[in-house]
């Protein structure tokens, strides 16, 4: 049984190979492409019910015992954040034949589109500090290839910053790691988690913590390394943005909550404390991003900040209330982030421009697309009784439980000035007046572009007015969280 934890890895990694090969074949490699990640997102379907019933699987690679062997750890949080971005997968990979051209689908886009999934779900299902690391690297090597995807000029230009700014975070991951073995002797983090307790210079250790929030904190664009993140996500194609939107700030933010919850939870005041400063600045900062700007794709960016500091505030706040409204809101900005990024693509491509000033009339061709336009934006700003507006409930009431006033606040305004951001897009973009007949084609091709967000538009609507069928493996989860030995004994078997 313990062998279905490297499932949801090996299965998009060896997909990745064979799809290397037969790139040229874009029939071909699409079709097999679109099948393998439905039989993906069963195959971790089935795995995440089987760790719902019989709890956490660990898997150790080679046989060698924990901590001295390569660890997966399937718990209940990994496993439905793998099953999220397989759910997410799926919705890209249907939406990448309307999206790119057949050049583009060719130049190797699927392998790097599989090796995205893998890497991403390695990075959750690993129970080794250093093997994040290496899966961290495997997801950016494959967003290397996908951002420039297409050979445009601002794509290009866009990169050199991506790949910069995430090499150098990669350096001081990889140096902070061996800071942190000198001091434990162990990359393992449950028996991290174990010798923390007992090692005498806890000043070190908060330091090294740190260190370690400020590298997943420039991967998930926290105040106020959050600058190198709108551009380079806006650039790339639609479903290369959707992806990235959906996915790779995600990464960053699970690091911390699951490094902030199991390894470096001692020193709570200090370092909780900071979390939510900085989560309060994260939303002001991003909404004021979101606002600057006409460009459609940007303005979708832009929202990516502020939903990192909602996150990132149910962290420092610390408490079972408030680790259940960040998961819940970590799932659900998932699903709405991809959704809202197929929606921009398709808004820019029938409208043939990105800027707001220049669009108008578009729901009288396009009203399937302007009132999905219009309903994302009521669940991303957290409309009741959408899945947002639950994870913020959740964040407020255990803010609020530990008198945490004044981010409640913030995180109330920000929420409102969110859905103003959005709402510029349906008003200016989609309301008034008629404008010139769309080309046929375009129009066709224009409507069949939103599917794939109705499936995931869908999903999430789901995720909020069903919230009692989800809510309770939310609950378990964050009791989990706040539980460390549970987590410690699975894996080390004491």
């Amino acid at each position: 049984m313990s062998n279905l934890a490297i499932l949801p890895i090996l299965l998009p990694l060896l997909a990745g190979i064979i799809t290397a090969f037969i790139h040229k074949k874009t029939k071909l490699v699409r079709s097999f492409s679109q099948i393998t990640a439905v039989i993906n997102l069963i195959v971790v379907g089935y795995v995440f019910m089987t760790i719902r019933s019989q709890g956490t699987i660990v898997l150790e690679v080679g046989s060698w015992e924990a901590p001295f062997g390569i660890v997966l750890v399937g718990d209940l949080l990994a496993a439905v954040l793998v099953l999220t971005t397989n759910i997410i997968g799926v919705a890209a990979v249907f939406f990448a034949p309307k999206s790119l051209t057949e050049k583009e689908e060719s130049f190797y886009f699927y392998s790097f589109f599989f090796l995205l999934i893998a890497g991403v779900s390695g990075a959750f299902l690993t129970g080794d500090l250093f093997n994040l690391f290496v899966f961290f690297e495997v997801l950016l090597m494959a967003s290397y290839g996908l951002i420039v995807l297409g050979n445009g000029k601002a794509q290009l230009r866009e990169s050199i910053k991506y790949v910069l700014i995430n090499l150098f975070s990669s350096m001081l991951f990889v140096t902070t790691i061996s800071f942190l073995y000198s001091v434990v002797g162990t990359v393992n983090m449950a028996q991290i988690a174990q010798r923390v307790q007992e090692v005498e210079q806890q000043g070190i250790l908060t330091t090294i913590g740190i260190l370690l929030f400020f590298v997943f904190a420039t991967k998930a664009a926290v105040f106020p390394l959050y600058y190198w993140l709108p551009r380079p996500y806006s650039a790339p194609n639609a479903v290369v943005s959707a992806l990235f939107g959906a996915l790779l700030t995600k990464v960053g933010i699970y690091s911390i909550l699951r490094t902030f919850t199991l390894m470096f939870n001692q020193e709570v005041d200090m370092t909780h404390t900071l979390f939510i400063y900085l989560a309060a600045l994260t939303m002001i900062f991003g909404v004021i991003g979101a606002l600057s700007t006409h460009n459609v794709k940007l303005i979708v960016a832009y929202n990516i900040i502020p939903a990192v500091g909602f996150m990132l505030m149910g962290i420092g706040i610390f408490s079972e209330v408030s680790l259940s409204g960040t998961v819940y809101y970590l799932i659900h900005d998932m699903i709405i982030k991809a959704a809202l990024f197929i929606l921009a693509g398709a808004t820019v491509y029938v409208a043939g421009t990105s800027d707001l000033r220049k669009m108008g009339g578009l729901i009288h061709h396009y009203p399937v697309l302007g009132w999905m336009m219009f309903l994302a934006s009521l669940v991303l700003a957290g409309i009741p009784p959408f899945s947002g507006f639950i994870g913020k409930l959740q964040l407020i009431r255990g803010a609020v439980g530990q008198g945490e006033v004044m981010i409640v606040i913030v995180a109330l305004i920000s929420s409102l000035l969110i859905l103003f951001s959005m709402i510029r897009i349906f008003i200016r973009g989609f309301w008034g007046d008629k404008t010139d007949i769309p080309r046929p084609d375009r129009k066709e091709k224009g409507s069949r572009m939103v599917y794939p967000a109705v499936f995931l538009l869908t999903l999430s609507v789901l995720l909020g007015v069903g919230a009692e069928w989800f809510f309770p493996v939310v609950e378990s989860i964050a009791q989990y969280l706040m539980d460390p030995e549970i987590y410690i004994d699975s894996v080390l078997k004491e």
